[in-house]
């Protein structure tokens, strides 16, 4: 609709200035078309500059043609074009316009940690400029920030791919803290399995509250699974048994302060060698602790691997180290 009225309103502009150039040059004799052309915009946009004036009557009556067509209809187009722009941003506040972004992370729902979770990806050094796209049943964008980008509704087809779903990175499904706690995982489970539906291929980490939920979520094609209710009963009792322990978790599973847990690549000149020269080397050389391998021959983590255990080509090491270690 605004595409068709610009079109109509930017040739009714051109039309009037190409006749109030002819009509200049007819009326008035100017020494070349282009010096009439120039005083058919300069009349149109206000400006009146008085290097070309016209004098005689059929001159004057051409003036006042584009002066009053000419100035109400370039008004009505820069009004029009200002209109679009304003529609635009309201739009995106509200949700209802599609993102073009890619290589993003999508973060389903809002809670009241969903803005934390915005703030913790954004400390991470690979994350600064990442576009972020919010999919949450609310009437106006929660969070305003550089490259996040918000679509209102629930997740559905549309929402998903108002969000260009096909093109993101990682999916980020968190629970319903308005529901009651197998409600709120009913929920996690079907937008799991409605994102798995649309993208079989995406990385999707999803929190519950419920560790009886863990199964279902699974089987919904959720690939990382976060047990609220267990985790922090588990840092409950560490702290209970050995006491000021979960200050030093908090530290690691946060990129805002102290130094935090990342993967890494192993250095080709590790690969073959025992764990304990890795432990050394990347200490000495990366200013990182090596404290598991992800084996993708084993599928799993080995925690606290044997020194003697052979560093494979396929294998990542989880770090402990102050910034994102560079392989």
């Amino acid at each position: 609709m605004f595409n068709n009225k610009i079109i109509r309103l930017g040739f009714l502009t051109v039309f009037i200035l190409i006749f109030g150039a002819f009509g200049l040059n007819y009326f008035e004799n100017t020494p070349s078309l282009m010096d009439a052309l120039w005083w058919s915009f300069v009349t149109i946009t206000t400006v009146g500059y008085g290097d070309v004036t016209p004098t005689t009557i059929g001159g004057r009556a051409t003036g006042v043609i584009v002066m009053v067509f000419g100035i109400g209809l370039l008004g009505m187009f820069t009004a029009t074009v200002a209109s679009i722009f304003v529609e635009g941003k309201l739009k995106e506040g509200k949700g209802l316009k599609a993102v073009t972004v890619t290589d993003h992370f999508i973060v389903c729902g809002w809670n009241y940690k969903a803005e934390e979770i915005v703030e913790e990806l954004r400390a991470d050094l690979k994350m600064k400029e990442r576009p972020i796209v919010l999919i949450a049943d609310l009437s106006e964008q929660p969070i305003e920030a550089e490259n996040v980008y918000f679509v209102a509704g629930l997740v559905t087809e549309e929402s998903l791919k108002k969000a260009n779903i096909s093109e993101a990175a990682v999916v980020l499904i968190i629970s319903d803290e308005r529901l009651d706690s197998h409600s709120s995982d009913a929920k996690v489970v079907f937008n799991t399995l409605t994102v798995r539906s649309f993208h079989p291929d995406i990385y999707i980490c999803a929190e519950i509250t419920d560790v009886k939920s863990t199964q279902h979520c699974k089987m919904a094609g959720a690939n990382e699974i976060v047990v609220i209710g267990a985790l922090s009963s588990n840092l409950l009792v560490q702290a209970a048994l050995d006491h000021g322990i979960t200050h030093m978790i908090s530290e690691l599973i946060s990129n805002k302060t102290g130094s935090n847990l990342y993967k890494m690549m192993p250095p080709e000149d590790l690969i073959g060698r025992p764990f304990i020269d890795a432990l050394t080397e990347l200490k000495r050389d990366h200013n990182a602790i090596a404290l598991a391998i992800e084996s993708k021959d084993e599928n799993r983590f080995i925690s606290n691997p044997s020194m003697s255990y052979a560093v494979q080509e396929d294998d990542l090491f989880v770090v402990i180290s102050e910034e994102r270690p560079q392989v």
